[in-house]
């Protein structure tokens, strides 16, 4: 298994809970022993440090040319180790979505009891929870005022109360459930694997980073992998797994021969298996934020703070099928990512996300050499509908803002600026500032079409012995966070490669 992140972890602990499945599980990067990772408040900390692999994506020509910063986690537990701990499973419609795009098994009902079975939910089950699974589920410990403030807000607004984004419906406002246990980050790692690393048939290594996938004709047989300066080479009994994320198993199946011939050709690499959609189809969710200088309330969010304590969906049409539109309030400045906030003073922050974005993008080859970073090119905004749902975003995010509910709180506005009000300066504010929600998937997407790159039970196309579990493979991007729809994935493809009869629908 290649990639201990949200889905390597859930899978290796799953799979090994049979006596009779040997796994072994390579990581790139270090053990989770940085205390930046354990707690949550200081996630911020980890962009652009060891425990990050600080991708950066092409130019992007419709964003002025900028270069978009990509954190992702490269230490056990993967990002699920270096996000913000927000659970959200998405809406159904878009579980419903990959299951009429032809994949079987894959709709919103045969989905929740995959949800469930990895939950324990610390306010009880019920038909939409689970108790008892790996990953402890709870609601925030010490939230700040300010993001019930920024709750109340909504609600003046017209936006219904919501406290459980993940039960009966997903539109409202409310505090978010977060993975957290005990007032500390419960990634995949602590969830999964370190209860699972006494077994002996499971082997995890650290630094270790695989290189190339190896093939007998058209199987793959296993991977050769580089730690402490030394080549490896791991054989594979039954399969080889990619749970690499949608940067890295796209690059790896390319440096294997599988991937578009044509663009293998010209990395001089030897084709295994033309396929056309790898790397292609790569979709990611976009912050465009409002944000206020704060006068009042506690400077600094308790250390079990995810910073992103609350938030809302919304439709910005009845007619969408599901709410298009999410936002994330946080208690603080965050402006680049927490990266270019103010030096003095505290703010508060409106995120705005379309939730599900026009655009396409891709994951190409710079070089042959498997250490260089691949060429991203998201594609932002090259789809008109993609700018519009945000800029009613901001205009929504400013409403907020301007509720009564914040008035003890609320300062000057920094972002866009009280001069920015036409829908032409609003657009160019998003274009100066949005950045990533931190949400790539799509690069090796599941279903039967000739972009396709895995089929439904998430094996390569025309290859045997070769899986790719991880966000990847995500035909279509969820509306919400990205990490539990991962988990979810990861708990369902064990059971298939188990051979175990799926989990019975829940409706």
């Amino acid at each position: 298994m290649v990639g201990a992140g949200s889905a390597g972890c859930a899978m290796a602990s799953r799979l090994t809970e049979d006596a009779g499945t040997d796994v072994l599980l390579l990581e790139a990067g270090a053990p989770d022993e940085k205390e930046e990772i354990h707690v949550p408040a200081m996630f911020p900390h980890l962009f652009k440090s060891e425990a990050d692999w600080e991708y950066y994506t092409e130019p992007q020509d419709d964003l002025g040319g900028r270069e978009f910063y990509w954190p992702r986690g490269k230490t056990l537990g993967g990002s699920s180790s270096l996000n913000a701990m927000i659970y959200i499973r998405g809406h159904p419609h878009d579980y419903d979505t990959w299951a009429d795009l032809g994949n079987e098994g894959w709709g919103y009902e045969e989905m929740l009891p995959y949800f469930k079975q990895a939950e324990h939910f610390e306010p009880g089950a019920d038909e939409f929870h689970g108790a008892g699974g790996p990953l402890n589920v709870a609601e925030p410990a010490d939230p700040h005022p300010v993001s019930g403030a920024m709750v109340e807000a909504a609600v003046e607004t017209g936006i219904e109360r919501n406290d459980d984004f993940n039960g009966a419906q997903q539109a409202g406002a409310g505090h978010y459930h977060v993975t957290q246990k005990d007032g500390q980050r419960h990634s995949t790692a602590a969830a999964y694997i370190r209860p699972a690393l006494d077994r002996p048939n499971l082997t995890a290594e650290t630094r270790a980073q695989v290189t190339a996938v190896r093939f007998d004709g058209s199987r793959a047989v296993g991977v050769t992998y580089e730690q402490g300066g030394d080549t490896h080479e791991a054989d594979a009994d039954a399969e080889v797994i990619l749970s690499a994320g949608a940067v890295n198993s796209p690059q790896l199946l390319m440096l294997s021969g599988v991937g578009p011939a044509d663009h293998l050709a010209e990395h001089g690499i030897d084709v295994v298996a033309d396929l056309p959609g790898v790397g292609r189809n790569l979709q990611d969710h976009l912050f465009a934020f409002v944000v206020h200088e704060r006068t009042s309330g506690p400077e600094e969010p308790a250390p079990s703070s995810n910073i992103g304590e609350s938030g809302a969906f919304t439709r910005t049409s009845e007619s969408e099928p599901a709410p298009d539109l999410q936002y994330h309030f946080a208690p603080v400045y965050f402006m680049d990512h927490g990266l270019s906030n103010p030096e003095e003073g505290v703010g508060f922050s409106i995120g705005a996300t379309q939730l599900r974005p026009e655009s396409r993008g891709r994951i190409t080859l710079d070089s042959t050499d498997p250490f260089d970073d691949p060429a991203i090119d998201p594609r932002y905004l090259t789809e008109e509908r993609d700018m519009e749902v945000l800029v009613e975003g901001v205009r929504e995010a400013r409403d907020i803002a301007a509720a009564s509910p914040l008035d003890e709180y609320r300062g000057e506005e920094v972002w866009p600026g009280e001069d920015i009000q036409t829908d032409a300066e609003i657009r160019e504010h998003i274009r100066e500032t949005c950045h990533t929600v931190y949400h790539p998937v799509g690069t090796c997407k599941m279903g039967d079409d000739d972009m396709a790159v895995v089929d439904d039970s998430l094996s390569v196309h025309g290859l045997e012995g070769l899986r790719v579990v991880d966000a990847s493979v995500m035909p279509t991007l969820v509306g919400g966070n990205t990490n539990a729809p991962t988990i979810a994935i990861a708990e369902r493809a064990a059971e298939m490669i188990s051979a175990e009869q799926p989990l019975p629908a829940d409706d």
